[in-house]
C-alpha cells in the first residue's frame, strides 16, 4: 500500500473529535506538506536550471500532464503563467486525463488510459524543445506515467512530481521530485497534504523558472500586462520604482510603451524613445537588468 493510502492510527477516532480539534488537526497536518517541499528543494532547483536551458531558445513549451486533483493543481500553475509573467499561451499546454471537462467534474476512470496520453502528446507534436511536467500523488497513475515515458522518448525534458517513495513515476521521468507527505488526515485524500506539497513545489518551480528566463526583475513582475485598472496601477508603480520617476511620468511612459513595464522603465531611466528602448531590450535578450546597465 502507498503511504498516501495508509490510514494513520492518529486519526482513527476523528469522528468523535470536537470541531475545533478537527480543523486544528487538518491544518496542523499541512506543515508536513511544507516540510516535504523543502526537502525536495534541491531536486526542484535542478529541474529549474535544466528547464530554463531548454526553454531559453524561445521555441519550447511547458506541458503539464496529470489526472484528478494532481492534474488540477498542475493546470492551476499553468494558467497563471500568462497573467503573472506574460508567458505566451502558445508555449503552454495542459493534458488532463478526461479532457478539459475533468477540471470541473471528476472523471475518475480517465486516469487509467495510457492510450489517451499518447494520443494527446502525439497531437501536440511534443519534442526536444519541450519541458513536460507530470504530477501524480500516487506516482502510479497510468495516464501520467505513459505520458512522461512517451515525452521522454520524444526527446522532451521530463519532470515528475509525486508523493510516494519508490513510485513508478519517478523512473518514468528524467527529473523526479519526490514530495514525501505520508499518510493523509483522511486516508487516500491526496487533495490534502499531497496536494498542498504539489502546489508549493510547482509554485517554486515555475516562479524560479521565470526568474531564470528574465521575466522578473528586482522581485517585480515586469512582464505583466496591465489588463485592468488594478494591474495598471501596479504596472505604473513598478515603472516609478524602477526608473525613479514620479507617478504621472510613469503612467505617461507606460501608455507610450503600450503597457510594457520594461519599455517604460527604459524610456524613463535612460531617456530613450520607445523604438530605442525596444532595440536596447532586444539587444539585452529581454532582460531588463542588462538593458539598464546591470542595475
Amino acid at each position: 500500500m502507498t503511504t498516501t493510502e495508509t490510514a494513520s492510527p492518529r486519526y482513527a477516532t476523528i469522528d468523535a473529535w470536537p470541531t475545533a480539534d478537527l480543523t486544528a488537526g487538518i491544518i496542523e497536518a499541512q506543515y508536513a506538506a511544507i516540510a516535504a517541499a523543502q526537502a525536495a528543494q534541491g531536486a526542484i532547483a535542478r529541474a529549474v536550471d535544466l528547464a530554463a536551458a531548454r526553454l531559453a531558445g524561445g521555441a519550447g513549451r511547458l506541458i503539464y500532464i496529470g489526472a484528478g486533483t494532481s492534474g488540477r493543481i498542475g493546470t492551476q500553475d499553468c494558467v497563471e503563467l500568462r497573467p503573472t509573467f506574460n508567458w505566451p499561451d502558445a508555449r503552454t499546454l495542459v493534458l488532463m486525463a478526461g479532457g478539459a471537462e475533468a477540471f470541473l467534474r471528476a472523471r475518475e476512470g480517465a486516469e487509467d488510459s495510457e492510450a489517451d496520453a499518447l494520443r494527446a502528446l502525439d497531437a501536440a507534436a511534443v519534442g526536444p524543445d519541450d519541458v513536460v511536467i507530470g504530477v501524480a500523488a500516487s506516482g502510479r497513475t497510468p495516464f501520467t506515467i505513459a505520458g512522461l515515458r512517451h515525452a521522454r522518448a520524444a526527446g522532451a525534458l521530463t519532470v515528475g512530481f509525486f508523493n510516494n517513495p519508490g513510485a513508478a513515476l519517478g523512473a518514468a521521468c528524467e527529473l523526479p521530485v519526490l514530495l514525501e507527505t505520508g499518510a493523509e488526515f483522511l486516508a487516500g485524500s491526496t487533495r490534502l497534504k499531497a496536494g498542498t506539497a504539489q502546489k508549493v513545489a510547482l509554485n517554486a518551480f515555475s516562479t524560479a523558472l521565470m526568474v531564470r528566463l528574465g521575466y522578473v526583475h528586482a522581485g517585480l513582475m515586469v512582464e505583466m500586462k496591465p489588463t485592468n485598472a488594478k494591474l495598471h496601477d501596479r504596472a505604473a508603480g513598478m515603472v516609478a520604482r524602477l526608473s525613479g520617476a514620479g507617478p504621472e511620468a510613469a503612467r505617461s511612459a507606460l501608455n507610450l510603451a503600450g503597457g510594457s513595464v520594461k519599455l517604460a522603465t527604459l524610456m524613463l531611466a535612460r531617456g530613450l524613445s520607445r523604438a530605442e528602448a525596444e532595440a536596447t531590450l532586444a539587444a539585452a535578450g529581454g532582460r531588463l537588468g542588462d538593458a539598464l546597465g546591470g542595475r
